[in-house]
């Protein structure tokens, strides 16, 4: 079996993985996060991008080889 890291992928795979996974957060959670972000006068776009490599982690990855 072989394991792979984030970062041993690419730049454009990881670019496009991240553009998913904040697409993704922004569904779930993004009023939540809107909300929080103004009650506690933080920077959303910086929340959104943590959130978003937090998120990468629960992807299944499929490779073809």
């Amino acid at each position: 079996m072989i394991y792979l890291n984030f970062t041993d992928l690419n730049e454009e795979t990881q670019e496009r993985l991240i553009a998913n996974s904040k697409e993704d957060v922004k569904e779930k959670y993004g009023k939540d996060m809107m909300n929080y972000a103004t009650k506690h006068n933080t920077n959303l776009d910086k929340m959104l991008d943590e959130e978003a490599l937090r998120n990468l982690y629960s992807y299944n990855y499929v490779f073809n080889i």
